[in-house]
């Protein structure tokens, strides 16, 4: 469990006007709830073998090599600092949606710059693309600490409008950025799963290594809604008057499988995937995310 006194909850992040502030402190908390230095990005490079000796780590051994010599060679690596890093934010409609302090859209930027300013600070390059139906900002990759500023404007002036297309988007960014790299998609998912998850893959396929943040409001997961209610489309202008509590159980039901499916598929084409809650403390958040990335990368 984490010590909930020492991150910072969506309701000390609101007050935090600016976007790349904001950044800031989730950083340094997210840094002090680390037990070790994250590597957010840590890719390696094989290099040559080398003969074994007492101690080396046995993942490494070149089974093959022994299998034909029968002799133990351990390969050796070299660290890539060079890691692109690219977060691809949803600011469609119906990321508008939230009563806590911070709506998704909200915490999807301030999660999106946070970890572009861990990035920046490991002097590897971030940049970003901010999309509905169509891409709204795109700020190119660099390196230097000062673009997160440029990163974190772009997010803000993004305010959501349109549907999601994102098959669209995440092929256009496949074809955008044929170098191998990160992608990190920030999103509530509400949209087409088929086109979502052929979008995922399509990145993959390319050599990407591809990270998910899913976003979602409390509300959305738990339905907590009592008494007759009017809900309203926000990326439709369907509405629906009801008795939520008839609703609450399919409705429920019908989100877990959607859940699953996700998690499901994620993991069966190599995705890192995260349900958020936007109740959450972000930087705690992300220090599950960073130690579970860190924990599959080592097992890779």
């Amino acid at each position: 469990m984490h010590d909930s006194k020492r991150f910072l909850h969506p309701e000390a992040i609101k007050r935090i006007a600016r976007l790349d502030l904001r950044a800031r402190h989730v950083v340094e908390g997210f840094l002090s709830g680390m037990h070790r230095s994250p590597y957010f990005g840590q890719s390696v490079e094989f290099l040559q073998h080398r003969e074994y000796v007492m101690g080396d780590d046995l993942r490494h051994v070149d089974w093959k090599v022994w299998a034909r010599q029968d002799r133990l060679y351990v390969k050796q690596f070299e660290e890539e600092t060079n890691l692109r890093c690219t977060f691809l934010v949803d600011v469609s409609r119906s990321m508008e949606y939230g009563r806590g302090p911070l709506n998704k859209y909200e915490y999807a930027c301030t999660a999106a710059a946070s970890l572009a300013y861990l990035v920046l600070r490991q002097q590897d390059a971030a940049g970003c693309v901010s999309f509905d139906d169509k891409i709204r900002q795109r700020v190119p990759l660099r390196s230097k600490r000062n673009h997160l500023l440029a990163i974190a404007e772009a997010l803000a002036v993004s305010e959501p409008q349109d549907k999601t297309d994102m098959f669209a988007i995440l092929s256009g960014v496949a074809e955008t950025y044929p170098r191998r790299g990160m992608m990190v998609l920030v999103s509530d998912l509400l949209t087409d799963q088929g086109l979502l998850l052929k979008g995922l893959k399509l990145l993959r396929q390319r050599g990407h290594d591809v990270l998910v943040l899913h976003i979602m409001d409390d509300d959305e997961l738990d339905f907590p809604f009592a008494g007759p209610t009017r809900f309203e489309g926000l990326e439709s202008p369907d509405f629906l008057n009801c008795n939520p509590r008839a609703l609450r159980d399919g409705y429920l039901e019908a989100v877990q499988q959607f859940l699953d499916h996700i998690r499901r598929e994620c993991a069966k084409n190599s995705v890192d995937y995260q349900l958020i809650r936007t109740s959450e403390p972000l930087d705690a958040a992300l220090v599950t995310f960073i130690s579970r990335r860190l924990g599959s990368m080592s097992r890779k």
